[in-house]
């Protein structure tokens, strides 16, 4: 069977989840492009499509926090992967938390930041 990832569908664009291989803990949701997915899976490092910055975006390029990709699942509808990555450096948010998802949301509606940040972004994105 041949995989034909279906960028049409959302305009060009597929959801990319990245998630630890080790662990399973979800690190970050971006959105990928065809030439993105094209690089990915020929370097096995994660490259995504920045939409605030309309390019593609290789993760770790200015940070240093590369992503190395383990295996790649791809949904049903072929319109949704997710990336098995080693997070090198520690974090995957541009926040210095390992995570993008590093808070709950409580019953009352207020949040609770469940991890510290594991590097100041201050002094990594000048």
């Amino acid at each position: 069977m041949s995989l034909n990832i279906d960028f049409e569908k959302c305009g060009g664009l597929i959801p990319a989840i990245a998630q630890d291989w080790q662990s399973g803990r979800v690190l970050m949701l971006a959105y990928i492009d065809r030439e993105a997915w094209e690089e990915t899976c020929r370097t096995r490092r994660a490259t995504y499509y920045s939409r605030s910055r309309r390019k593609l975006w290789r993760k770790g390029e200015s940070s240093g926090h590369v992503q190395i990709v383990h295996e790649i699942l791809v949904d049903c509808d072929n319109d949704t992967v997710i990336f098995k990555v080693e997070q090198i450096g520690g974090a995957a948010c541009h926040t210095g938390h390992e995570s993008c998802f590093f808070r709950r949301v409580e019953a009352d509606g207020s949040t609770t930041e469940l991890s510290a940040p594991v590097f100041d972004p201050e002094k990594v994105y000048r």
